[in-house]
């Protein structure tokens, strides 16, 4: 998928979680969210939609995968949330939330990362796609 066709899928995808209270048929009942980054050197406000795995012992915490589906690249939001870690926004179904995003060190990026590819076995493939550690993020939602 070049460049082009990935802005068109993500532009489809966006409306149908707007038109359906956070649902995008093509990805089942998975936990979807919109999240909203500020560009690292544009800074152009961006949204891209993806899987979450919602913290068990923290309400307010999600956990996102820069997973690029496996690529050897980290995707461009990963760099985004880097250089403007408070400057986040995500929509959970109707919801909009301010976040704050802290990148996850190991051995507990790690724990999380194989809790999410036990729910989500797509997640374990991705890692054995490629030989960089994917990052996990958490996002603490601002109520």
């Amino acid at each position: 998928m070049d460049k082009e066709q990935a802005l068109t899928f993500n532009k489809k995808n966006i409306a149908e979680f707007r038109a359906s209270n956070g649902r995008i048929a093509s990805f089942g009942d998975a936990p979807l969210l919109l999240l909203t980054t500020t560009g690292a050197r544009s800074g152009q406000r961006r949204t891209s939609p993806m899987m979450y795995l919602a913290d068990e012992q923290d309400s307010t915490r999600v956990y996102v995968f820069a997973s690029a589906a496996g690529a050897d690249q980290d995707p461009a939001w990963f760099h985004n949330i880097v250089a403007h870690p408070e400057d986040i926004d995500v929509e959970l179904g109707e919801e909009l939330y301010a976040v704050v995003a802290d990148v996850l060190p190991d051995p507990l990026r790690g724990e999380v990362y194989a809790l999410q590819a036990s729910r989500n076995p797509g997640f374990a493939g991705y890692q054995e796609k490629t030989s960089r550690s994917i990052p996990v993020i958490a996002l603490t939602l601002q109520r």
